[in-house]
């Protein structure tokens, strides 16, 4: 059954529309063109794929525009950081729609959990930069691009660009209409794709302020300095997976709250060397490790899905998706487990699951 009231194909004309007024002036045309299609193709297949699964999913017509916007401006904002980076057009897609389906997958987790709209912004944000990143060193592992243009690449953020646009201009109207002993008006300036809907909320800037580095999760300061400690901690930890682990063993305002810190620079010099030594005194002694534990579960699981579908249905199911995800599944069903994020793991395990 479809979502009622969805109208995902005009909806993502619309985006595309307003995404073409804000793509970066100096641009050439090809590179106009490039990001809006990028906008317009993703938002729509996310779109449509919401719609016609609407049995499984089981989401509403504000959480299908919510979703389909995140992606949008996620892939409004990565399209620009891909073509400031100066890496060749040829790896643009193939990066574009791993974050693409980073974010459809841990989206559609989240609001089936019901998380709140500040956590599920923050965990993708965290997601969309590390998919990026691994993106740009795996070219550089190949020998398609070389240190300098791989570290040219990672410090491209639109997103951080445009943010700090809007605080400046933010600040300087709230100066100006304070002068003038008038109130504020809301939404100056926005400077990214916001749905015109009647029908359904959008994710707007105000809303994207809620992702690391722009909360305001408050804790009492005991509870706050130990996030603190644990995120300074995970920051020296190069295991990707065994981040993941530890950060699923939080509460997920916890868990957000943490990976807010891990992006914050320069964080030792903010915190007290004594205060945070006596924490973490006490976190090695509990702090999780990786076991193979989890790993045979979530392999049981997709086991326990093509045993009841069936291989040859499993591979039709899996054949637009990404080579890691197909291999993922079929090593597990050989009782092998290919290296993945556990978070991710269990995502499409997850996501199998609710196929059966």
């Amino acid at each position: 059954m479809a979502i009622k009231g969805f109208d995902y194909k005009g909806f993502a004309e619309n985006l595309a529309a307003q995404a073409s007024e804000l793509v970066p002036a100096e641009f050439s045309q090809n590179d106009k063109d490039y990001v809006t299609n990028t906008l317009l193709n993703f938002s729509t297949l996310a779109g449509e794929a919401l719609y016609q699964d609407q049995d499984n999913l089981g989401f509403n017509v504000d959480q299908a525009t919510m979703i389909t916007q995140i992606i949008a401006e996620w892939a409004f904002h990565k399209s620009v950081d891909l073509i400031r980076s100066g890496i060749p057009q040829q790896f643009w897609d193939p990066i574009m729609q791993k974050i693409a389906f980073t974010i459809f997958e841990i989206a559609k987790q989240t609001f089936k959990q019901g998380l709140p709209q500040d956590q599920i912004l923050q965990l993708i944000e965290h997601h969309v930069k590390k998919t990026y990143l691994d993106s740009i060193s795996e070219l550089k592992d190949k020998g398609f691009i070389d240190d300098g243009l791989m570290e040219k690449a990672a410090s491209q953020s639109n997103i951080d660009a445009v943010m700090q646009q809007m605080e400046e201009s933010g600040e300087a109207a709230v100066e100006q209409q304070q002068a003038a002993n008038q109130p504020a008006p809301l939404n100056q300036n926005p400077q990214v794709p916001a749905t015109q809907s009647e029908t359904a909320p959008a994710v707007t800037q105000d809303d994207m302020k809620n992702i690391p580095n722009r909360t305001s999760i408050r804790y009492e300061p005991p509870k706050l300095l130990k996030l603190v400690t644990v995120a300074m901690l995970l920051k020296r930890i190069e295991d990707e997976e065994q981040v993941q682990e530890i950060l699923e063993c939080f509460e997920q305002d916890d868990a957000g709250t943490v990976i807010k810190y891990m992006h914050v620079d320069g964080l030792e010099r903010h915190v007290d060397p004594a205060a945070t030594m006596r924490i973490i005194e006490d976190i090695t002694k509990t702090l999780p490790e990786a076991t193979e534990v989890n790993k045979k579960q979530v392999m049981k699981r997709i086991q326990d899905v093509v045993a009841t579908i069936g291989k040859k249905r499993m591979e039709a199911k899996l054949q637009l998706e990404r080579n890691k995800v197909r291999q993922f599944v079929f090593n597990a069903v050989d009782g092998e487990y290919y290296k993945i994020s556990p978070r991710i793991a269990n995502i499409i395990a997850r996501y199998l699951e609710s196929i059966v």
